[in-house]
Formats: structure tokens, sequence, C-alpha cells
């Protein structure tokens, strides 16, 4: 017998229960019809490229010569389907446009690879979500220099067009990075050591990887890990866009699939994003987070090989908080490094940072001791605009100091999510880019005055920091972890 006043207990449960998801549907419904005031979607919202890489079409036989085959047969297929559906204009996908590679030069969207005759070892780079393998051309540069065999995969839904990631799974880049690791192996024989590099959700990825080859002897286990702004967290929003493609299947609510609708000025990297993209990546990021945490609970996370890291203080994409308490501090004494990248604190702009902007570093920082290197990178003193290092050896507070001949920009507060992995002479990011390539547009140096809602993309997007002033330490950083 339910007693009266369990019964009462149960239908408030149930009225909260009723209301707790009339409000989320609500504000689903909200978000859709928001949604539609969006601009108009273009046909590269649209297509749909039938030989795209999925894991379900992959079993464990599949060769990078198979990954390479679809990704020839995506891209004739993409051309010809552009080819079709032709659109007046400058920019990226349109009739005539200027932006990317000429005919005859390399295609960055496309994955690329290189091998020396008789390489020392092995490295897998993994672009980050809505990029292409353009983002870890010079990080590649690095190995290549240093005699290692290069594969940097083009990563499903990537490369092509924006509505490349409407239906994308993330087990489906999982699938690719085995593939290639199996290829990278079997170059370098099976003696020389093999490092993976992950840029943003490449980073995610790599880790994914890492934990897998833990625990699976057929994988091919790399002896280094090395991440750039890693998505290890992402801002909770992501979780909700699960549920606004529901909508999508309606051409009323068709944008609703989609957090941003614009304009494709860059040649490597969609500017307009979907719903599904934030999706797969909180999905990953949420897998590696509890798998990190599950085997440093029971000990099995003592195996993993040693992570190099190197994240900005600021950085509105990933939670740097995450990086250092979800990632690092449950690290094995391996002899893994994190390298934050702190704000300008001598700009004349330092007061008006808000607060906890400021006082970011000292949150990541924390007091508790560490298993792992900690190096912080930011200025020499409150008066100058140059930079050094300070280094925190594995459970010390003391740190030793030292300067390292690089100053911010006066015109630069922090770093981005975006800048780290390029160099300030990119052709295409850099703020004083080199002139050898020409890929149609100077990302880096744009400089836009004028009032402000005329522009189809937010000034502060444009203003975000593309390069990184700092990126010869972290290369020299990169290079001192090589064999």
């Amino acid at each position: 017998m339910v007693l009266p006043s369990f019964r009462r207990l149960l239908r408030r449960a149930a009225w909260a229960l009723l209301f707790a998801v009339l409000a989320a549907l609500g504000l689903l419904l909200a978000r859709a019809f928001e949604a539609r005031g969006k601009p108009d979607l273009m046909p590269w919202h649209r297509i749909v490229l039938a030989q795209e890489i999925h894991a379900d079409t992959f079993d464990a036989r599949a060769t990078w010569a198979n990954v390479l085959s679809r990704e020839q047969q995506a891209f004739d297929d993409l051309h010809a389907q552009l080819a079709a559906a032709a659109v007046e204009g400058e920019f990226r996908y349109e009739k005539d446009s200027r932006l990317g590679a000429r005919m005859g030069e390399r295609d960055w969207n496309r994955s690329f690879e290189s091998t020396p005759a008789e390489p020392r070892g092995g490295v897998l780079l993994l672009h980050g979500l809505t990029d292409s393998p353009y983002s870890v051309r010079t990080l590649a540069a690095i190995y290549e220099r240093a005699g290692f065999a290069v594969i940097a995969p083009r990563l499903p839904g990537h490369g092509t067009v924006p509505a490349g990631l409407l239906d994308v799974r993330w087990q489906d880049w999982r699938a690719v990075v085995r593939i290639a690791m199996r290829e990278l192996r079997a170059r370098v024989g099976a003696d020389k050591p093999l490092h993976i590099l992950g840029y943003s959700n490449g980073g995610a990825l790599a880790l994914d990887y890492a934990l897998d080859a833990l625990d699976d002897a057929r994988l091919p286990a790399p002896q280094r890990i090395v991440l750039v702004s890693p998505m290890v967290g992402l801002r909770p929003f992501a979780s909700l866009s699960r549920w606004l493609p529901l909508f999508g299947g309606f051409g009323y609510f068709e944008k609703s699939r989609w957090i941003d609708i614009l304009p494709e000025f860059n040649p490597y990297k969609y500017n307009s994003f979907p719903t599904n993209g934030a999706l797969q990546s909180y999905l990953l990021a949420a897998t590696v987070r509890a798998r990190v945490a599950g085997r440093s609970a029971s000990g099995r996370l003592a195996r993993l090989p040693p992570v190099l890291a190197f994240q900005s203080v600021l950085d509105s994409t990933v939670s740097s908080v995450d990086v250092v308490h979800a990632l690092f501090d449950r690290l094995p004494a391996n002899g893994s490094e994190l390298v934050l990248f702190d704000i300008n604190r001598a700009n004349l702009l330092a007061p008006m940072f808000r607060s906890a902007a400021a006082g970011e570093i000292d949150v990541l920082h924390g007091t508790a001791p560490r298993a792992y290197r900690l190096a912080i990178v930011g200025n020499l003193g409150a008066d100058t605009l140059e930079v050094g290092e300070k280094r925190y050896e594995a459970g010390t507070d003391a740190p030793v100091e030292r300067a390292i001949r690089l100053a911010f920009p006066a015109d630069v507060y922090s770093l981005s999510h975006v800048a780290l992995p390029f160099p300030c002479d990119d052709p295409l990011y850099g703020s004083a880019p080199r002139t050898d390539e020409d890929y149609g547009i100077r990302l880096g140096t744009l400089v836009l005055r004028g009032e402000r809602g005329a522009l189809q993309v937010s000034a502060e997007q444009l203003q975000r920091l593309t390069c990184n002033p700092f990126f010869a330490y972290l290369e020299g950083r990169v290079a001192d972890v090589l064999p």
C-alpha cells in the first residue's frame, strides 16, 4: 500500500519532471525559431558526399591507400557538385574563387605525408574541428627536419564543405587515426619511435588513441604525445546541440542544424558551424575525460607515454581548467609537461581585464603538488613586454626563471585557442606573413574599422589573434622531446 505522503511526493516529482521537459522543449523550439533568422543556406551547406569515409564502411583490414582513394573520390564528387550548383561571388566555394591553392599547388585541405629514406621515427598529426591538415603543416615541418616520417590525415567531414560535419561521427575520426597509425608503423619499422600530435579536437583524438593502445596490443603504441590547445573540456552548450537537429528534418527549421551560417572566406577552415560538429566534439571530449579518470583511479594510466602540452591561459573554445585538472592532475609521474601562455600583464589594456581573466593563471597554477613539470610563459616584469619562462619541476613550487628572448606585440593582450600552431610569418594566418605563398587572403593582417552591425561576421571574431608570437619557443620545446 502506497502511503498518501509518498503519493504526493510522486505527484510532485512527476509535475517537476513534466515542467523540466516542457521548459527544455520550449528552449529548443525558441532556438529553432531563432535559427530561421540566420542567413540563407548555400549549396555547400547541403552537399552530401557519398564517398566520405565512415567507420562502418572500413574494417580492420582497411589500409591507408583505401583512405586516400576514398578521399580522392570525395573531392572529385565535391568539384562536380559545386560546378553543377555554381554561385557567382568571390568566396571559397563560389565560381572562379581566388581563395585556396592554385592549379598544380598542394591543396592543404587534403591529407599529406612524407617519408625520408631512413626515418628516425614517425609522427601522426591530427588537425582540429572545422580545420584541415593546413593547421598542422608547420608542426609537421619540425618533425620532417628531424628525419621523421609524417602522416597528417584529413579527418572525415573536413576540408570539403561545412555540410560534411552534419552527419559525421567522432568514431569516423577514430577509424582514420587507427588506419594512419598502422601505416606509420609499417613505414618506420618496429624499432623506431612513434609520436602522436593533436591540435584542438585532434588533441582529444590523440589521447583517445593512446588510451586504446594501452589496452590493445594490436595498436602501435606512441612513445610521446604532443598536444596543442587540446579539446579536453568544452562548454556545456555543446551537449544541448544533440537535440537541436531534431527539428532540422523539417524544411521550416532546417537552419536549426547550424550554430553559425557565415561567409566562407577561409580557404582551409569552415566558418559555418553545424550543431552536430559541436556535439561530436563534446561526446569525444567527455569520453576521453571519463576514460582518463577511470584509468587514473584504477592505476591503469601508469603506462601512458609522457605528454607535452601547450595551452593558452585564455581560451574561449576549450576549458583550460579541464586541461589542468581533468588531464594533467591525473597523469602519472612519467615526465609529462604542461606549458601555459599567460596574458600580457604589461599591456596598456591590462586594467581592462575582467578579474576572472586576470586571475586565471592562479586558478590553473593552484597549490597542490604536481606529478608533472609546469612552465609558465609570461612577462618578465610588470613594466616590460619581454617574456620569460617560469619552470616548476614536478613536486616543487619554486620556479627556475629564464628569459627566452621573445616579447608580446604591443597590441596583443593574450594568445587564443586558434593562435598556438601558427607562426607569425604564416602566409594565411600570420601578422607578418611571408609572401612566397598566396591563398588569396591574409587573415592575420585584417584590420577592419567602421560602424558596428554592418558585417556578417562579428568584429570580435575578426580581432581574434590567429598566430603565435612565441611559436619559436613552442617549436624548440617540441624539438627537445625528439629522440
